[in-house]
């Protein structure tokens, strides 16, 4: 890619130290391409989706099979998509060495083989649904990342069911 120049009238002192003739000018960088990077990963869970303000017959009408009382499993898919400026130096948008370590850290590492509802704090008082999986995943990553990349969760719960966060 090409660094364009931009002549941009300011009060500011130039930027990168570079020196203009005219007044008041800084010369700066066109801002780079925003691209979106993924990231697939893959853990398996046990959750059931119960309300324990309804009764039992409302939880198995509205859940139906998620309702087990002896939980069910899905094999997840996880789909983690990184949106932002290229890295002049790197060339990355950010490394997926990193975004793989960070996903392991904060997502795999604390539901691979769990039962959601019994061993994850995020999930006693709050359904395991796919939306709200997705949710949960997206918190705990967004705060590990720098403000300027966007981030969005693509959750498969089985190969035809999956959720998006945000929509």
């Amino acid at each position: 890619m090409t660094e364009i120049d931009v002549l941009i009238m300011t009060d500011a002192p130039p930027v990168d130290n570079t020196t203009v003739d005219a007044p008041q000018a800084a010369t700066v960088r066109a801002e780079m391409p925003r691209v979106a990077v993924f990231r697939k990963e893959h853990f398996n869970a046990a959750h059931r989706l119960h309300n324990p303000n309804w009764s039992d017959e409302k939880n198995t009408r509205v859940y139906g099979k998620c309702n087990n009382p002896n939980y069910h499993g899905h094999n997840y898919e996880l789909i983690v998509r990184v949106v932002g400026p290229i890295d002049a130096e790197t060339g990355y948008v950010l490394d997926m060495k990193v975004l793989g370590d960070l996903i392991k850290a904060q997502v795999t590492d604390r539901f691979d083989h769990k039962n959601l509802n019994l061993d994850t704090a995020e999930f006693a008082d709050l359904n395991p649904s796919a939306e709200n999986i997705a949710i949960v995943i997206y918190n705990r990553l967004r705060s590990h990342l720098p403000e300027t990349l966007d981030l969005s969760i693509k959750l498969y719960e089985t190969e035809r069911n999956f959720v998006e966060y945000p929509a």
